[in-house]
């Protein structure tokens, strides 16, 4: 007689061993999950190819130890600890000045992803044409292998069908009346795993469906004039503030109005050195022919310069807002940019970089709460100098010097509490 049974368990076991390791396959470096990790935790210091208050990351491999990503990872946890036996880091704090913030909350994952992406940025792009979008390599890989893993979950059940069909023909061998196999499709064992795949899957994509009710990541609107970031704040370096001056000391952050415009475009009046402006379907962009609406706006005549003054201003430039949070939510600029010292980058991403601007982080609840959780606030002070705006916690401040503490989040200031960001 034929012996089936151990058949059905290794089959059993192959499907369910297969099916891990497409799933951990999926997982392994997600380029699109790294540059999430990358904007939120990294690039308010660290730019890929160039220095910035920290060095360039790109061949973060090849430097010191790190192309072992453990190493890396003690690095990212805890710079100190990991500092005062490597003189590669000590030298890094003598030339920027500082010291790395530590992520303790930051995995080997987390790391590989953030690699991937580093090392994904760093490679040489066209230099000019139209950007073309595709799809993150991550993105691609979790296709490929869901394909792989329902195709082999088909085989599985195909071989199952087998299996028991030959226990069929072997008990007919030896003389032993059995029922004839019932079809996989009507098999209640069947049923009920798919019911159950079925109802979980569904389940998730449901909640997920209405956990992204009202959210609006990647929103980027079409704005009346073409203004690019990359060209104004990256290559040109004009701060943020300049043009988003209520930022330092008030709740918004203001749209600049057509007199922040005209200080510099009274005499910049074509566009001409710049890169070659690409819309986000690839359309070239006449820069000049941009600056002319401007001056529509602001009633100016680039052949009669002298004669203009502010009063000629038409109307105000209708700008499309992107980053928009619920009424209920409040949220003030000074407070996170003056008194927190956080860097736009960290909710508005690679702004240097864009040219039609999208919102890039969720502005979720959790977003804001994960941030609460991980930031720490800069409690370098003393009667003369430093972060006055926290000079009132006067006990975290003694513990901070006790070394009790040897760092205080915004969680651990009140930073959770309903009311603070809440009406």
């Amino acid at each position: 007689m034929i012996s089936c049974k151990p058949i059905g368990q290794r089959l059993t076991a192959l499907f369910l061993s297969l099916f891990v390791i497409s799933i951990v396959t999926i997982s392994a470096q997600d380029i699109a999950a790294g540059k999430t990790l990358f904007m939120s935790k990294c690039a308010a210091c660290h730019n890929v190819l160039k220095k910035g208050t920290g060095p360039a990351l790109a061949g973060i491999e090849e430097r010191g130890k790190w192309a072992d990503h453990n190493e890396l990872l003690k690095w990212i946890n805890n710079p100190a600890a990991y500092m005062a036996n490597d003189p590669y880091t000590q030298g890094l704090k003598n030339e920027y000045g500082s010291m790395m913030t530590g992520f303790a909350d930051v995995t080997l994952k987390d790391v590989d992803d953030m690699v991937a992406y580093i090392n994904d940025a760093a490679k040489p792009k066209v230099a000019e044409g139209p950007v073309v979008t595709e799809e993150p390599k991550g993105n691609q890989n979790a296709l490929i292998f869901g394909i792989i893993s329902l195709i082999l979950g088909i085989i599985a059940l195909i071989l199952m069908q087998v299996n028991s069909n030959l226990k069929k023909m072997s008990d007919d061998s030896e003389g032993i009346v059995r029922p004839d196999p019932v079809p996989f499709y009507r098999n209640k064992t069947y049923i009920a795993m798919a019911s159950i795949v079925f109802f979980v899957f569904g389940g998730y994509m449901v909640a997920k469906g209405a956990i992204g009710l009202g959210r609006q990541k990647e929103y980027q609107p079409e704005q009346p004039i073409y203004y690019s970031h990359k060209v104004h704040a990256g290559i040109n370096q004009i701060s943020c503030l300049y043009c988003h001056g209520s930022a330092w000391d008030s709740k918004h952050a203001s749209i600049p109005s057509v007199n922040v415009c005209m200080n510099c475009h009274k005499s910049i009046t074509t566009y001409e050195k710049g890169p070659k402006l690409y819309d986000e379907a690839g359309n070239e962009i006449n820069g000049t022919a941009e600056i002319a609406k401007l001056y529509q706006y602001a009633g100016f005549d680039p052949n009669n310069a002298a004669k203009w003054d502010p009063s000629m201003i038409k109307k105000p430039i209708a700008w499309e807002k992107i980053h928009n949070l619920p009424d209920h939510v409040y949220f003030n600029h000074s407070q996170h940019i003056r008194a927190g010292n956080v860097q736009c980058q960290s909710c508005h991403g690679e702004i240097t970089a864009m040219d039609e601007v999208k919102q890039v982080s969720e502005l979720s609840m959790g977003w804001c709460i994960n941030c609460h959780r991980e930031t720490k606030v800069n409690f370098n002070y003393d009667s003369t100098k430093g972060n006055k705006y926290y000079s009132i916690y006067e006990k975290f401040h003694n513990d901070f010097k006790s070394g009790k503490m040897d760092s205080i989040t915004v969680k651990d200031i009140g930073g959770l509490e309903c009311q603070k960001c809440h009406y």
